[in-house]
């Protein structure tokens, strides 16, 4: 028996290629703004700048990317946008390499590999159900969620200790060869989707039909609150630890990349137990205690201070990490399988992008405003006020749980039955 053959035919083989793309994008993740810090000495807002081209590509083009996914095979866009990530980091390799890379092209290039990145997202949740039995989602996901939280730990670890030793640029290679990889593992996937041969509806009436189931289902409409109130938070937070790590805490690269590794452990580890927790708590009672959990240990981060030590300071951030990493590894694996499930299949790309268009369109904002923020007030005092932030996230969740009581609704509940247009079935009447 192959790999991950338990869940389906082809799942070993998407399970090798997320793994592969996601240590590289990790890398990425720490390495792109190292090298705009350090190498082309960039201040906390063109940061932030920086972390907006990369998430700007999910408000501008998911939605006609999830029209495509629904109209299409979904194995070969999945195999363009590792293309489009592997040509946009080489070139960024490239231009470094030569000393000709400037701040404005590494934002434009970002924006490139971004647009691979959309795209592979789009596809790749809309995918996987037909390669893995509805019944097995939660296993899955929690699998494909736990190696990403592996790429977590090893990622910055790794990313840190090559930038130290290598330079920002050189380790951007791991980023290219990671997509490569997941290109050639992607090439042989069998897909069971085969896409309406027939459509004659305008694109816009398509776009339409993918917002409109959204709006209508009152959990996915509130899952969507979430993940576009947690997100821009979160890479508020994230982006300005890595200036004031460099800047004022003076940790180098590596033991920047030792902290995050340490609190991907716990993402890990959040992945792993999802399924058994998810089964004893019940999905949306998880979800409101990780809402809570969640941003309460990033007060950690903006009271941290030089005189701590190193050993100290590597210690407390990692655990802060840690804590946060666990709660977000156990809701991705709890919200993702609940939107699988309630998403028939021929409106799972639109409903996808349209979900990945705000989630993650969202963290292009939270970036810039947190950028200006540590531009404007200092980056200290900017990550207190993204941390202060990030408590209304479990305002949101405690109301929309309180909005899924009064109409008796569980998550975990069967998925609506799609109506004829023109019908509301009544778990899915609008508000």
């Amino acid at each position: 028996m192959g790999l991950g053959d338990d869940l389906g035919r082809g799942f070993g083989r998407i399970w090798f290629a997320t793994g592969a793309t996601a240590v590289g994008a990790q890398v990425a993740q720490l390495a792109v703004p190292l090298l705009a810090v350090v190498s082309l000495h960039a201040s906390s807002g063109q940061v932030g700048l920086l972390g907006a081209a990369q998430w700007l590509p999910f408000l501008l083009i998911a939605l006609p990317v999830g029209v495509l996914v629904d109209r299409r095979r979904r194995r070969p866009l999945l195999i363009s946008a590792e293309w489009i990530r592997v040509i946009g980091t080489t070139t960024i390799i490239l231009l470094g390499v030569a000393d000709v890379l400037t701040l404005p092209a590494l934002l434009l290039l970002t924006v490139v590999v971004g647009c691979g990145t959309v795209v592979f997202e789009v596809a790749y949740q809309s995918f996987l159900p037909s390669v893995v039995p509805r019944d097995r989602l939660d296993a899955a996901n929690s699998r494909l969620q736990a190696t990403e939280a592996s790429a977590l730990v090893a990622g910055p670890g790794v990313g840190g200790l090559l930038v130290q030793l290598l330079g920002a640029v050189h380790t951007l290679t791991v980023t290219a060869v990671g997509s490569l990889m997941s290109a050639v593992a992607l090439w042989r996937i069998p897909e069971s989707f085969t896409p309406a041969t027939h459509r004659k509806k305008p694109i816009a009436r398509d776009l339409l039909e993918g917002l409109r189931f959204l709006r209508r289902d009152r959990v996915l409409g509130g899952l969507l609150g979430f993940s576009a109130i947690a997100n821009p938070f979160a890479q508020w937070v994230t982006l300005l630890f890595l200036v004031d790590a460099v800047r004022r805490l003076h940790l180098s690269t590596g033991q920047v990349g030792a902290v995050l590794a340490i609190g991907a452990v716990g993402t890990l580890l959040g992945a792993a137990t999802a399924p058994a927790v998810a089964h004893r708590l019940g999905p949306l009672r998880t979800i409101l205690i990780t809402a809570a959990v969640d941003p309460l240990v990033l007060f950690v981060l903006p009271a941290a201070g030089p005189g701590w030590g190193v050993s100290a300071l590597i210690t407390a951030l990692g655990a802060a990490f840690a804590v946060n990493g666990y709660a977000v590894g156990l809701d991705t694996v709890v919200v993702t399988t609940v939107r699988q499930t309630r998403t028939p299949d021929d409106l799972r790309g639109r409903v996808n992008a349209a979900t990945r268009m705000v989630s993650y369109g969202s963290i292009a904002l939270g970036a810039a405003i947190g950028g200006l923020a540590g531009q404007l007030f200092g980056v200290r005092l900017a990550l207190l006020i993204g941390c202060l932030g990030a408590l209304t996230t479990f305002v949101w969740v405690a109301g929309w749980a309180a909005l899924l009581a009064r109409h008796n609704e569980r998550l975990d509940a069967t998925p609506p039955v799609p109506t004829q247009p023109g019908q509301k079935s009544h778990s899915q009447a609008a508000e």
